[in-house]
């Protein structure tokens, strides 16, 4: 079965252990009806082993993962979704970081119903897979505070949130589990409210995967409850019922 992918994980299939490689000697040849092309034999292999950990994994996270939004996740807590995500990334210093977010409230009712909070997705831009995602002017990240040559800078709300995020699959690209928790509420608010602005530029997709909670916010009287989380994996659903 034909899979598209927009991001792929494989710091943390490798997290799941490598799979022995099959090493052929020499290469290997397709013929085509213009000719024959040669491949090469251990590129070709790791790709297929690739994918077959992959398929393995899906099973045995199918079997396990929660969906994204069952009450009371657990921050390490492995999610599968289904949801039309934006793909973006923020400008400035943290464009090596991508967001996945679903639709604001009101946005899109039906799958609002099926989903009844929010997924906000953080990860590594390198994991995108032949996918370019827009860039979006988000809050800002850093503020002054004091007054004329005493002015220090600091992150706002926003900042921290950014930061945190950015920690979090940097140190989780290495194989660590990070210190999870404190991501700033606020700040993440202040993210999809950005994301959301950007909602007529940037079209939504309808995607599904696995990802590992980062956090839970709770709903509050002005905002429903979110799920943040890194992704392993984010493909198109090609078909949906």
């Amino acid at each position: 079965m034909y899979r598209e992918f927009v991001y792929l994980s494989d710091a943390k299939l490798q997290q799941f252990g490598s799979p022995r490689r099959l090493v052929l000697p020499g290469a290997l040849r397709l013929n085509t009806p213009v000719g024959g092309v040669d491949i090469d034999a251990p590129a070709a292999d790791i790709e297929r082993d690739r994918m077959r950990q992959l398929e393995k994994l899906d099973k045995y996270l199918g079997e396990r993962a929660e969906w994204f939004a069952e009450p009371g996740l657990r921050a390490g807590q492995w999610v599968w979704f289904e949801a039309p995500l934006r793909c973006v990334t923020l400008q400035g210093d943290y464009q090596h970081m991508v967001l996945f977010a679903d639709p604001a409230a009101g946005e899109d009712p039906g799958y609002e119903r099926q989903a009844g909070c929010r997924l906000l997705l953080h990860g590594s831009s390198r994991h995108l897979v032949g996918f370019a995602p827009a860039a979006v002017e988000a809050p800002a990240l850093e503020g002054i505070e004091g007054g004329s040559s005493f002015a220090t800078t600091f992150l706002t709300t926003a900042g921290q949130a950014v930061r945190a995020l950015s920690l979090e699959h940097e140190v989780a690209a290495e194989g660590a589990r990070p210190p999870l928790g404190g991501v700033n509420g606020a700040g993440v608010r202040e993210l999809l409210d950005a994301i959301d602005a950007s909602h007529s530029q940037v079209p939504g997709a309808w995607v599904s995967g696995f990802a590992r909670v980062t956090t839970e916010l709770p709903a509050t009287g002005t905002a429903p409850r979110c799920v943040v989380a890194s992704p392993l994996s984010v493909e198109y659903v090609r078909e949906r019922t």
